[in-house]
């Protein structure tokens, strides 16, 4: 219970921030940044609940979310199973900090973002060299003005063998000047994080390590390679939830941190600014484009990745918001926070803080959670099938056996699959169960759509029939999740995967159905 409690604490003022700019936030334990009653912050705890009101009402499904006014943080959120101490997987977000490293590497003067892209890749380019692919430059990478016509990262990522995703990307026609049109081109973000390997010899994670994830006290932050030992620079970039909210903060406090200039103001305001235009004012995308920062509808500006992950940076607020979910809707994840936080954000008068209030909010943020879906807890045919062991036929997902055991309240399943160690997952009856529960790597029964690394899992199980047993799992370190609807009949068992963004959509896997038999 205590890794899912939220520590919303009041904080003396005087006791933190006496003699230091209003603006910058020196926290006492670097892992944390200080907690504050919202009312002590300018910001009603009426507020707040009308932000998780909105919250429930937008049938978006948030997995945390952390408010941060004047460097408190004034309200936390984890819907159980997710907890404070995990990891979150970032899509695009992770293209800011690829933004940062390349901030300070210019700041080192080991590079400059006017420098010529193929100045770092004389050994993969290709013979011939049209103009606007010389005249790229670190810049047009950063602001997404790199003149293709199409993303190049689904392009680069099927690279045959051998071949550098850095050459495939610049064996790419590049049809407009670059600098004069934006496309969110993900492919320009891996190249940025290979230009930090190959001047440095480090990889994106490793060059940040001493000089951002350490002094912010990001210690779980952890980066994914390719094939070539690269980081993706566009995605895969996993952190906590607090890590996501001080990264804001220290972007919002102009690349200071505890009283150290980390990277110049220079960079920062020039990341967080409109560097070229991506639409007219009408969504939350187009209100133009930085340095792998997008700006938002009611000013500042976000580092923003695929299914709602954001740390939101409101300087006229000296507020930051960050959400993690699973969202289908991120136009709708972020209106909440436009429509019904920012105003709340924006006031100016002090109100007085209500104890009792405070703690039926307190109270509200504890019990934040997913249940599973409920079904019946058990079934007669448990007894047959206990400890049988399925064996099935060659298959695209390596599995080549499972087994089942059933308890009072729980439900273990055994899975043997091609080239790993067998391993487990114990589901709770109508209820999750994380102790133990690891998704391995990408070759697994699970769903394989960019979750490339393991992951702690929560798992229930019911039966939906007398035949039919349903298991819901949560990735907890990624977005997702995965269902897998288990039919027992006589000596065979079908199994048929349900990926999370699917089963939102309505529509079905791409992973067959497998078929096992008795052994």
């Amino acid at each position: 219970m205590t890794s899912r409690r939220i520590f919303i604490r009041q904080i003396g003022l005087s006791s933190i921030v006496l003699g230091l700019n209003p603006n910058e936030v020196l926290a006492k334990d670097l892992n944390k940044l200080p907690r504050s009653a919202p009312e002590a912050q300018g910001v009603t705890t009426t507020a707040i609940h009308i932000y998780f009101d909105a919250i429930e009402r937008s049938g978006q499904e948030f997995h945390t979310t952390m408010i941060v006014k004047n460097g408190f943080v004034i309200a936390e959120g984890y819907w159980y199973p997710y907890a404070p101490d995990h990891r979150i997987q970032l899509y695009s977000m992770s293209k800011s900090f690829t933004s940062t490293a390349i901030g300070l590497a210019q700041q080192e003067g080991l590079l400059n973002v006017e420098d010529h892209v193929i100045k770092y890749f004389q050994d993969v380019l290709p013979e011939t060299q049209s103009e606007n692919l010389k005249t790229l430059k670190i810049k047009h990478l950063l602001m997404m003005g790199v003149g293709m016509a199409k993303d190049s990262i689904m392009t680069i990522e099927k690279s045959p063998a051998g071949t550098p995703w850095a050459k495939t990307f610049l064996s790419l026609p590049i049809e407009f000047e670059p600098g004069t049109t934006f496309l969110y081109n993900s492919g320009a973000s891996y190249m940025l994080s290979c230009i930090i390997q190959r001047i440095t010899g480090r990889t994106v994670e490793e060059f940040l390590r001493p000089r951002l994830f350490t002094p912010l006290g990001m210690d779980k932050a952890v980066w994914t390679r390719n094939s070539e030992g690269i980081n993706y620079g566009a995605s895969h970039l996993r952190i906590t939830t607090e890590d996501m909210a001080k990264f804001g903060q220290f972007y919002l406090q102009k690349g200071k941190w505890n009283g150290n200039q980390i990277l110049n103001e220079d960079y920062i305001q020039a990341a967080t600014t409109k560097q070229i235009s991506n639409g007219n004012n009408n969504n939350s995308w187009g209100y133009g484009y930085g340095y792998q920062f997008w700006l938002n509808p009611p000013g500042g500006y976000r580092a923003d990745g695929a299914f709602g992950q954001y740390s939101m940076v409101f300087p006229d607020q000296n507020a930051v918001v960050t959400i993690a979910s699973e969202s289908l809707g991120k136009a709708d994840t972020m209106g909440i926070v436009w429509d019904v936080l920012w105003p709340e954000l924006n006031r100016s008068e002090k109100p007085v803080a209500n104890k009792t209030e405070n703690k039926k909010l307190n109270r509200r943020l504890e019990n934040l959670k997913y249940d599973p879906p409920k079904f019946e807890t058990h079934s007669d045919l448990e007894s047959k099938i206990n400890n049988k062991e399925y064996n099935f036929e060659p298959n695209g997902l390596g599995i080549e056996s499972l087994k089942f055991s059933f308890s009072k309240k729980s439900v273990v399943f055994r899975i043997k699959e091609g080239g790993i160690p067998g391993y487990q997952i114990t589901c709770g009856r109508n209820y999750w169960i994380k102790k133990g529960n690891y998704k391995p790597k990408e070759h697994s029964l699970f769903s394989r759509r960019r979750i490339d690394f393991d992951s702690i899992t929560a798992a229930s199980a019911g039966w939906k029939s007398g035949d039919q047993l349903e298991i819901s799992m949560r990735f907890i370190e990624t977005c997702h999740g995965d269902y897998l609807s288990c039919r027992f009949d006589g000596d065979t068992l079908t199994i048929a995967p349900l990926f999370s963004v699917q089963r939102a959509e309505g529509k079905p896997d791409a992973r067959k159905v497998l078929i096992g038999n008795k052994k």
